[in-house]
């Protein structure tokens, strides 16, 4: 069975540089979430419905996360993992596969440069290179998530079509 796994980098959040509290609670700028609420709007259009959406911790993701889930009608299939959470790779997004096995499909909200190593190590190499509020699909091939296949990689511009 193929499983579709959808890699979401959080949207545009306020510069390390003016930030001056823990990292983790770093927030998406105005203009971030606006750019996210769009995002998930196209997703809805695209009929992307993935079973469940796992977002990151921190707070930049979970806002990503909650804007995207409520766009696409699954605010009650969001779950926070502190897995996706710096240190973020493949034994880590086996795991969370593994304790979702009911899902077809499944997006994982998060950071990089911890998704395009992940996605490089899933689909055999190469360079992947997310942008914020970046989105890509990788089927693979059930749980062992070996011999990955990028099935496309799209900017926020591609996505919105803005």
């Amino acid at each position: 069975m193929t499983l579709r796994l959808y890699f979401l980098r959080h949207g545009k959040a306020w510069s390390r540089a003016d930030w001056h509290d823990d990292d983790d609670l770093r927030p998406l700028t105005e203009a971030g979430e606006a750019l996210v609420r769009a995002e998930g709007r196209a997703m809805r259009a695209m009929g992307l419905a993935p079973d469940v959406i796992v977002t990151s911790p921190s707070e930049r993701a979970r806002r990503t996360a909650a804007i995207v889930a409520e766009e696409l009608g699954m605010s009650d299939r969001l779950v926070e993992d502190a897995r996706l959470a710096h240190g973020f790779d493949a034994r880590r997004l086996a795991e969370i596969v593994a304790r979702e096995a009911a899902a077809a499909s499944l997006m994982v909200v998060g950071h990089e440069p911890d998704f395009s190593a992940t996605v490089a190590e899933l689909t055999g190499g190469g360079r992947v290179d997310f942008k914020k509020g970046g989105l890509a699909r990788v089927d693979v091939q059930g749980p062992r998530l070996d011999d990955g296949i990028l099935a496309w990689l799209l900017t926020p511009a591609l996505i919105t079509g803005e």
